[in-house]
């Protein structure tokens, strides 16, 4: 048996054990968590920040948040996707019967690496470097964390899709991050309010992240 082999072993055994703690009310929030379309409250509030900070330079800012997730997603699903060709585990016959499918979701045919995974990581640092706040790079971590662990529970990634995803996230939000800082070095001058410590107004997407999780457990009790 080869490195390869191995891992792939530790892995699945790692998603069965993962997958396999489930109920019909985390069913409903794991689902709701993983759609795109929930969290448009808490893009709409750090947009709101970044107009707000950086004035009429905000458009450099939102478009290097931009360029983050659309580097994360073309490099983990336009690229290295289809150059993998990791089957999901939804797709694997060998691990039908044993994978707890939610609303019978298998998502495409490929896992590695997950783009949502990808990109979660990728706003998540990018916009906690550029806010600098501590309750806010908690909270938006533990948010990644959750749209992550949500493709697990729901049976369309192994947990190694996760971290190559956010792997690829992080780097993406790297890159964007120092070529922001590069090109518009005057947007991290005091004068621009890079310093951002006591600034309450980033705590507003920390509260738009609680409603909609609480929007989402709401959702949970009544739907499922």
């Amino acid at each position: 048996m080869n490195l390869i082999e191995l891992l792939n072993i530790w892995d699945t055994n790692l998603f069965l054990l993962i997958n396999g703690f489930h109920n019909p009310f985390f069913d409903g929030v794991m689902f709701a968590i993983s759609e795109k379309i929930t969290w448009i409250p808490l893009y709409l509030s750090v947009l709101y920040i970044v107009i707000k900070r950086w004035n009429r330079d905000s458009v450099w800012v939102i478009i290097a948040l931009i360029l983050c997730i659309v580097i994360a997603d073309q490099v983990s699903s336009g690229l290295i996707k289809h150059l993998v060709e990791r089957p999901r585990p939804s797709h694997v016959e060998s691990l039908s019967g044993l994978i707890h499918l939610v609303n019978d979701y298998r998502g495409g045919n490929y896992g590695f690496v997950s783009s949502h995974a990808a990109n979660s990581f990728g706003f998540a640092l990018l916009s906690s470097l550029l806010f600098r706040r501590n309750k806010y790079t908690i909270a938006i971590f533990i948010w990644a964390l959750l749209n992550s662990y949500s493709r697990i529970y729901l049976g369309v990634h192994y947990p190694f899709d996760i971290l190559g995803g956010a792997i690829v996230g992080v780097l993406a939000a790297i890159i964007c991050f120092q070529t922001l800082k590069r090109m518009r070095p005057s947007l991290f001058y005091p004068h621009n309010n890079y310093s951002t410590i006591d600034n309450p107004k980033t705590i507003i997407p920390v509260y738009a992240l609680g409603i909609t999780l609480l929007g989402i457990i709401i959702y949970s009790i009544v739907v499922f």
